[in-house]
């Protein structure tokens, strides 16, 4: 009967897991009998060469489980595994190959993926078996790569060195022929060139004091059989671009081997120290070649055309995108730390480091591209494109002098390709470009102010110019440069009879009627900038006030029409505008900050969501940004919080704005004490009504229940006090709420919820009479529900918050903080009662666990609570052993081990508690100390 492929792949996918889980309850002939069986099906399929390949996926699985086998029987139930595999590997070159594999597989799964799979005791065993048993394996290695002609076996070998040399010993590698074996062999062979130098480049990764001479001799052989690879005159960027998939990666593993050598091992090369550090800036714009430094003279050739191809290919600086939002607005949205930008911020951290070291070829060759556009012989966008992003890349990076004369050189060059060419498309494109430049070297503007007054005004008339991403580019620039030459504009500079600011404002209107609206939200932020700079109270209002007059106006003019018809509020076009002027205010406070003064406006338009929303975020911003709590906390609160808590709390879930709750968020974190009477009164406005909304289930109203939690987490941090008047059942639904949010599915959410409980902790540890009446209640519950997170698979990204919070609460029982006794049966020793409850809690949840397996971990918690690294890995581990069954004999799962480490970690900090003197309780000191 033929057999199905994938029913044989499933048998073995439940064998699989019988392995990891269920093995060491097996009865040992079960054991042997599966261990025997699946090494006989390994060597039967991978004998035969042709077989081997056609049953690729069938013999993968096959040598998984052969490896999870391993991980519990080696090298106590299989001491020869490792002469065994070595012995079958010299019968057949096929099975040879396999075996590679395998032993490959074992290595990634000890040394690479162990965290988490198996506790730190069993790998470190195996990881000892392993190396002790190391020079079998490596003999097998060489005695391949030697006398084998067979190409995948090679192959295999070489796959497989590569994943011993990240922690076989160094003598293993340069008290051999390796070396020469991997250098004159395999480099030159195409099929094995990639790997070979990756085992090259692994191997140059070390740092050591060891073996100077050997990895000098590594890199001398390395690159003279290159040099026999690459003739001299190779273009590495041509053959790049012309390489085929196999010629791309040789040349990605070179750069890799040169880089990952040069920077551990440079030193013995060169015999100098840091390049970048010996001269920081030449003292010439054209330094003589006698005032360059050897080392750096070294690489002059080398690092010019490093800029050159830098500037050729410079990546772009950010990328805008246009995209319409949830309701049915066109806004600007940025992509964060994409791959493109985090490229661009590589390149021009690394432009600056090379105009540093000689920035008169960075000016040299970025001039000379510069005429290339002008003179057309490298004309394009693209070309253009990227030369302008590298020239405003190195902003800074030389001195002023020499900047400003580039600079200069530079706009004269664009002003005049913009007048050269024709069409709208090129024109917007040079013209971006000249932006981009502009924006990026605010110094050289503050230092020239009718220059920056010439680009201002260039600006503006480019926000009239509708071709597509040039307005977006002016607002862009604008702003740019309004938050770092703001002060020029509001002072009355030389020449001129005003402050550049009064020309803006008086012209206001013609210069914004042609952008959109959240261009208009970008200027109206970027003129804020520039009002936040003055410091002349008197002047500032009155620019305030012409700042805000249009806006105002469109305003007032849509209120006095509601008053007679309130039927306009229900217009699209009404609605949009009123958003739009709301949005133009947020922007506007955030700019100007405190000394912008919000009107509260009639309250005819609160059922209009957007204009709901934008309010609630200027109303958040201009809090956050507000220097004088204890007004803001006594005038504008209360009437706040009697409109906005009202309105929420009364309206359907689904008109209730999560801006509410996070506007309160704000304003608690900002207002602090001023606030804390007004707790008892938001709470009873939102809490019970949000949570009844977000309780139901992990999805619905996802950004009310993130909002929650900060309100809850900015209450418990900032007006804790608030939570002592409040009455029981409404702490114990607060309570309640955390723990919920810590069990959240969301990750922000369970974040948020374990920060709030671990605030909440430490607060309730400074207030005595309240803390001792909360740990009776609820420091068993607590402990309990963090443990039944720890314990959850999906919750293994909270690791971290999870020791901290167990081992802050561990240590408070141990240093007696929690004096109320815990349990009524033991009420003089909470320490003991804790470590019964918790082996109890664990015993039930896992009865398959040993109990010496639950002893050794409850042990731990105590011992290691005051480091927590070591705390959070002790977790780990446990929760590797709740994964499988043991058996009657636990000898295997090192306990004994374990357990010492324990006892020595608790005399440790024992004795670092002894060293400082009233740490330690007087019944916890030995009887010498006391006398």
């Amino acid at each position: 009967m033929r057999r199905s492929s994938s029913s044989q792949y499933y048998a073995l996918q439940i064998l699989e897991t019988v392995i990891k889980t269920r093995w060491k309850i097996l009865p040992r002939n079960q054991c042997e009998g599966i261990k025997k069986y699946v090494v006989g099906l390994i060597i039967k399929t991978s004998s035969d060469p042709a077989n081997m390949e056609k049953e690729g996926v069938y013999i993968s699985k096959l040598n998984m489980i052969l490896v999870q086998i391993l991980k519990q029987e080696w090298p106590k139930h299989w001491p020869t595994f490792i002469s065994d595999i070595v012995g079958a590997s010299r019968t057949s070159e096929s099975l040879c190959q396999n075996n590679m594999i395998i032993l490959k597989l074992l290595s990634e799964e000890v040394f690479d993926f162990s965290s988490g799979q198996m506790t730190q005791v069993k790998a470190k065993h195996l990881k000892d078996s392993m190396c002790n048993e190391f020079s079998q394996i490596f003999q097998l290695c060489q005695f391949v790569m030697e006398n084998s002609q067979n190409a995948p076996l090679v192959h295999a070998t070489l796959e497989t060195l590569l994943r011993f040399l990240n922690w076989i010993p160094l003598g293993y590698i340069f008290e051999t022929k390796l070396i020469s074996t991997l250098v004159y062999k395999f480099l030159n062979v195409p099929m094995f060139r990639n790997v070979t130098l990756k085992c090259l480049t692994e191997i140059a990764g070390v740092t050591v004091n060891q073996y100077e001479e050997q990895f000098v001799n590594l890199f001398t052989l390395t690159m003279s059989q290159l040099k026999q690879m690459l003739p001299l005159n190779t273009n590495i960027r041509l053959a790049y671009s012309n390489g085929k998939d196999d010629e791309q990666n040789f040349i990605q593993n070179l750069s890799l081997f040169l880089c990952t050598f040069l920077k551990e091992h440079g030193q013995l090369i060169e015999k100098r120290a840091n390049m970048r550090e010996e001269s920081p800036f030449s003292t010439s714009s054209t330094p003589l070649l006698s005032d360059v430094p050897p080392r750096r003279h070294l690489y002059l050739p080398v690092l010019s055309q490093v800029r050159l191809l830098m500037v050729s290919r410079m990546a772009k600086p950010e990328e805008v995108l246009v995209v319409e939002n949830d309701q049915g607005e066109v806004v600007r949205e940025f992509m964060k730390d994409t791959d493109a930008i985090n490229l661009y911020k590589n390149m021009r951290e690394t432009l600056v480091y090379l105009t540093h070291l000689d920035y008169a070829d960075t000016e040299r060759i970025m001039t000379e591209k510069l005429h290339n556009q002008v003179n057309g012989t490298e004309w394009s966008w693209r070309n253009l494109n990227m030369l302008c992003w590298a020239i405003g890349s190195i902003s800074g990076a030389m001195h002023e002098e020499d900047e400003k004369r580039f600079l200069v050189t530079v706009i004269k060059d664009l002003l005049g390709l913009c007048e050269q060419k024709r069409g709208k498309d090129n024109k917007a494109i040079i013209a971006s470009n000249i932006m981009y430049i502009v924006g990026q070297y605010p110094r050289f503007l503050r230092a020239h102010w009718k220059f920056l007054k010439t680009v201002v005004n260039k600006l503006f008339e480019f926000m009239h110019e509708t071709h597509d991403g040039v307005q977006d580019m002016a607002c862009d620039t604008f702003i740019k440069i309004a938050q770092k030459c703001r002060r020029h504009f509001v002072q009355v500079q030389v020449g001129e009879v005003m402050p550049f600011i009064d020309e803006i404002l008086n012209n206001i209107n013609t210069i914004i009627c042609d952008l959109q609206p959240q261009q208009v939200h970008t200027f109206y932020e970027a003129v804020g900038y520039m009002i936040a700079a003055q410091t002349d109270q008197t002047v500032q209002e009155r620019l305030i006030e012409k700042y805000m007059l249009l806006p105002n106006q469109v305003w007032d003019s849509i209120i006095q029409q509601a008053t007679k018809n309130v039927d306009i509020l229900k217009d699209a076009e009404t609605v949009r505008q009123l958003g739009s002027i709301l949005k133009t205010n947020v922007r506007a406070c955030k700019a100007v900050g405190h000394p912008f003064v919000m009107v509260t406006k009639q309250p005819l338009i609160r059922s209009m969501r957007t204009v709901k929303r934008e309010t609630l975020k200027l109303i958040s911003g201009w809090v956050s940004r507000s220097n004088d709590p204890q007004m803001v906390g006594e005038n504008f609160v209360p009437p706040l919080l009697e409109a906005v808590l009202i309105d929420y709390q009364r309206n359907v879930p689904a008109a209730r704005e999560p801006e509410v709750l996070s506007t309160m968020a704000t304003i608690v974190n900002k207002l602090g004490v001023h606030i804390t009477g007004e707790i008892p009164k938001i709470f009873d406005a939102v809490f019970e009504c949000t949570l009844n909304m977000i309780n139901k289930d992990f999805e619905e109203f996802p950004e009310h229940r993130t909002h929650f939690f900060y309100l809850l987490q900015a209450a418990t941090s900032q007006c804790f006090p608030a939570f002592l008047s409040i009455a029981p059942a409404q702490f114990k639904l607060i309570l309640d709420s955390i723990i919920w949010a810590f069990k959240h599915t969301m990750r922000n959410v369970a974040d948020t919820g374990l920060q709030i409980l671990y605030i909440l902790l430490q607060n309730v540890s400074g207030e005595d009479a309240a803390a001792q009446s909360f740990y009776q209640t609820y420091f068993c519950d607590v402990l309990q529900h963090i443990f039944s997170v720890v314990t959850d698979t999906s919750h293994t990204a909270g690791l971290t918050m999870h020791a901290t919070i167990l081992a802050y609460m561990f240590n408070l029982v141990e240093e007696g903080k929690v004096s109320v006794a815990l349990s009524a049966s033991s009420p003089a020793n909470n320490q003991a009662h804790v470590q019964e409850y918790i082996a109890n809690l664990l015993k039930t949840a896992f009865p398959h666990l040993q109990d010496a397996q639950v002893k050794v971990f409850v042990t731990g918690l105590f011992s290691l609570n005051q480091d927590i690294p070591a705390f959070k890995e002790h977790l780990r581990d446990f929760l590797v052993q709740i994964k499988e069954f043991a058996g009657e004999d636990t000898t295997d799962l090192f306990l004994e081990e374990r357990e010492t480490a324990l006892r020595q970690a608790h005399e440790e900090k024992h004795k670092q508690q002894l060293s400082v003197p009233g740490i330690l309780n007087p019944h916890e000191l030995p009887e010498e100390m006391c006398d």
